[in-house]
């Protein structure tokens, strides 16, 4: 459906609303994008006439985020009759409006600020022409240790307080981004389903496990969950940066806010090489992930699994470190699968192909017409002779 299409239905949708709500200022409401022009974003917030929000405001790097069709959280700003006007984020794009704070106090929609310097406690912000402190613990969820990082910047924060006839205004940045990280984790809850198999980022190691970036939710695979065999370090096994994908074992509410998703790629791999037998005779061609304590991790089309020391082959006193670096290529058989926990061997390869040899050999010897009797074999070598001549 085109945009104008899109348009036109929303306005016929809309007519039938119209005409019975009455706003206030101060008032949050729902509203849908009817249209993008010039420097307004045009909605129907179920009035007789448009509402409009500043382009400015629901700009990113110069470009609209919203499109025809979308809904959005907005604040009434002043309800007049020719169409109410409206914000989404107070003083974002430079647009002055008169009472911002009282306004966003009473309502909560966010103001933007920009911070003016990092001082004892917090930071100094300068929103709506007055000056404002943002409290050292209201500046973001977690600890930051050098404020002076966001000195420059132009944020979003949450009116909590306002005292001395609006000299002394009190700000939070944690309060809002909280908000927003419940609004993430309803919507992921609907993609994110205990069983699912899910592809995320590694963001961080840790002694317990690793915590991945599901497009915007946290997950964390404990450290028992990485592999199917017994992993002594996190960093043996993944490493920031690294893609993965695990099945999702829990999805819960977290006491901060958000999702607490736990992951398992133990569970995963087991699943993936439930359809593999347990002993193979067929050679499979693999890439080192990491050397561990225990021997080598390697990746095969069956699945991820161990090179113990004794399967690499190697004489004594070698460093297999040394001997199989990440991304190495090297065959190995499959010689157990134990509930989804892969050993693969090296040194098993030969005796392998020396097996397959063997009976291809006799397969084809096999095959070969047998002589009917003696004299007739004698009487082949002699044709062949006087052949030759």
């Amino acid at each position: 459906m085109s945009e104008e299409a899109s348009f036109e239905s929303l306005m016929r949708a809309g007519a039938g609303r119209r005409g019975t709500e009455r706003l206030r200022a101060g008032e949050t409401i729902e509203v849908t994008v009817l249209q993008v022009a010039g420097e307004w974003v045009f909605v129907d917030a179920g009035t007789p006439s448009d509402g409009r929000i500043g382009r400015a405001e629901l700009e990113e790097n110069g470009k609209v985020r919203v499109a025809v069709g979308d809904r959005l959280r907005a604040t009434v700003v002043d309800p007049r009759p020719d169409g109410p006007l409206l914000a989404v984020s107070l003083g974002r794009g430079g647009a002055p409006v008169d009472g911002a704070l009282d306004l966003a106090l009473t309502s909560g929609t966010p103001v933007e600020g920009e911070v003016t310097r990092a001082v004892k406690g917090g930071l100094e912000v300068s929103v709506a022409g007055t000056r404002g402190f943002c409290p050292a613990s209201q500046v973001d969820i977690g600890h930051v240790p050098n404020l002076e990082v966001y000195v420059g910047q132009r944020l979003e924060f949450r009116v909590l307080e306002i005292k001395e006839g609006g000299r002394n205004v009190i700000l939070s940045r944690r309060a809002l981004l909280e908000d927003r990280r419940r609004e993430a984790a309803e919507k992921a809850r609907e993609r994110l389903a205990v069983g699912e198999d899910v592809e995320g980022v590694v963001q961080s190691v840790g002694k317990h496990g690793a915590i991945v970036d599901l497009d915007g939710v946290e997950g964390f695979i404990h450290i028992s969950e990485l592999a199917p065999h017994r992993v002594e370090r996190v960093e043996d096994v993944v490493s920031p940066g690294e893609r993965v994908r695990a099945r999702i074992l829990t999805v819960e509410d977290s006491p901060r806010g958000g999702l607490r998703v736990r992951l398992s790629m133990r569970v995963l791999a087991a699943a993936v090489a439930e359809a593999a037998p347990g002993a193979s005779e067929e050679v499979l061609s693999a890439t080192v992930v990491r050397a561990t304590a225990n021997g080598v991790l390697v990746q095969t089309p069956r699945g991820q699994g161990l090179v113990p020391l004794r399967e690499l082959g190697l004489p004594p006193g070698a460093d297999h470190r040394r001997a199989y670096p990440a991304g190495k290529q090297l065959d190995v058989v499959l010689v157990r699968n134990a509930g989804g926990k892969l050993t693969f061997s090296a040194t098993e390869v030969a005796r392998v192909e020396e097996r397959r040899h063997y009976r291809d050999f006799t397969s084809a010897g096999a095959a070969s017409p047998k002589p009917s009797s003696a004299l007739g074999s004698l009487g082949d070598v002699l044709r062949e002779k006087l052949a030759r001549r």
